[in-house]
């Protein structure tokens, strides 16, 4: 297992590596116009492979795979450090975030092949302390490597993580070959890919480089809609679906991927602001706002150490994620009342109600994910869930971008300042640069904007709470299905009953 945790290591350090080296990447390569796509080429392709590599682990077995997937997350990663333009840059992120997509999900459908479900929750939550690591380390490492080694080393330092777990895996892990009978279902990839990658393009572009109402973003969601009408018609009639819809039958699974995406959302957005409030408001450097993340991150990865295992070993579900839900809404409602006024102590302590809800959510919608589908579906669950985190927070980052940049631009030119505009994000040395009445128009209406982002974020994080309700715990699970088993077995008697 420890190569899985390098392996989920990559997965969540690399684009918070490179967040850090992008100032420098644009300033030795130019394409200033194209920066937004070295890292939305990398989470497209991440998010449209994500699927599909849950699916092939689970048709021909999760080892090949899984070494499959880190080859190519490697290869990529090389390569990215020997770009030389930032059209190669970007098309080089997309064959690494090809790799990418199955970092996760592999790590995570190993688990739920080799340990029970009783034990699942140790791994689960190991996972996710790496991730929370990650968060904390990920923009601090990338500072230091392109300050001291340049920009292509936060490329490079992938390649001997990823050579020791590609090692680890293939000469210690042994599991059974697999070899389905149906053939790849290719029509389903491709609609299910078109599929996600129109929805991530309307949440990445709509609002910001076209209007909601425009012709391109109208455009997109035409094609994920009819993509995901497609993909149900074929995945139907498909002898091996990419995406099997039975899996869908399970109750517990629907909900599980609700409760994912609305986290998602909630999580992302928090995650992207609070920095920011940090930094503008609070007047905390960059670095010193990575580390007034850590009561989020520490709390998150806190309950994490127990909540996987109470989880895992009681399987009340419903109680797990109802707490978790609970406590993520009313951790954003706080950080909702931050203002000018509201200092790192209390933004803190807002901060660790917030994250100990994230800990127990993301236990239980993976939990409650794999649990509710056969072994035969593992990769399947784990990698819907993923993807249902990952497009809520696609949605999450967007919607409420909006909100803020509104509220920035209404503050750039409130009383007749000359404040920022939308589109500027001042350092804590740049703002204290501006004129003092500037700079307090930027850090109302920054803290304005915070506000109003969690706001909404409440609003999404009590739709959460409320979904949390619907899940069974592990023993209502057996039950109806057991009952499900028991109603088709009832049918077919008395089908061939009648017949004789």
């Amino acid at each position: 297992m420890a190569a899985a945790v390098l392996a989920m290591l990559l997965a969540s350090l690399d684009s918070l590596i490179l967040g850090t080296a992008m100032p420098t990447i644009v300033g030795d390569l130019g394409g200033l116009e194209h920066l937004s796509w070295v890292a939305s080429g990398y989470m497209l392709a991440t998010a449209a492979s994500t699927p599909i590599w849950g699916k092939l682990g689970d048709m021909y077995g999760r080892k090949g795979c899984f070494l499959t997937s880190i080859g190519l997350f490697l290869l990529g990663s090389a390569l990215c450090g020997l770009a030389q333009s930032m059209n190669q840059l970007i098309g080089l992120r997309v064959l690494q975030g090809l790799g990418g997509g199955g970092l996760m999900v592999g790590a995570l459908s190993l688990i739920g092949e080799l340990v029970t479900p009783q034990a699942r929750g140790r791994f689960q939550a190991m996972a996710s302390t790496v991730m929370g690591a990650a968060m904390v380390a990920g923009p601090l490492v990338g500072g230091f490597l392109t300050d001291h080694l340049g920009w292509r080393s936060c490329f490079y330092v992938n390649v001997p993580i990823g050579l020791v777990s590609l090692v680890m895996i293939a000469v210690a892990l042994r599991m059974p070959a697999r070899r389905a009978a149906g053939r790849i279902d290719y029509p389903g990839a491709a609609l299910l890919a078109t599929a996600i990658v129109a929805l991530v393009l309307i949440t990445t572009w709509g609002g910001s480089k076209y209007p909601w109402a425009s012709a391109q973003i109208i455009g997109l969601a035409v094609v994920a809609v009819g993509a995901t009408a497609a993909l149900i018609a074929v995945e139907r009639r498909a002898a091996e679906p990419v995406l099997p819809l039975g899996v869908f039958r399970s109750r517990n699974f629907c909900w599980a991927n609700i409760l994912a995406f609305l986290v998602g959302f909630v999580m992302v957005a928090a995650m992207t602001f609070l920095p920011m409030f940090q930094q503008t408001v609070q007047g905390a450097s960059a670095t010193s706002a990575g580390i007034l993340m850590l009561p989020l991150l520490l709390s998150m990865v806190a309950v994490n150490l127990f909540a996987g295992q109470l989880i895992a070993g009681k399987g009340n579900f419903t109680l797990y994620a109802v707490i978790g839900a609970g406590l993520i809404a009313a951790g954003v409602f706080l950080l909702s009342l931050m203002d000018t006024g509201t200092g790192s102590v209390a933004t803190g302590a807002y901060m660790v109600v917030f994250g100990a809800g994230l800990g127990f959510a993301l236990q239980v919608t993976l939990s409650v994910g794999m649990e509710s589908v056969e072994r035969r579906h593992l990769g399947v669950a784990s990698s819907t869930v993923t993807l249902s985190r990952t497009l809520g927070g696609s949605f999450g980052v967007s919607l409420t971008g909006i909100v803020f940049a509104d509220h920035i631009s209404a503050g750039a030119h409130h009383g007749g300042h000359a404040a920022p505009t939308a589109a500027a994000h001042l350092s804590a040395e740049s703002l204290r640069a501006l004129p003092p009445a500037a700079r307090r128009a930027y850090e109302h209406a920054v803290a304005a904007g915070t506000h109003e982002v969690f706001v909404y974020a409440t609003v999404v994080g009590v739709l959460a709470f409320l979904s949390a309700w619907f899940i069974r715990t592990r023993g209502q699970v057996a039950t109806a299905a057991a009952a499900a088993t028991a109603a088709k077995t009832s049918a077919t008697d008395r089908r061939a009953g009648a017949a004789r």
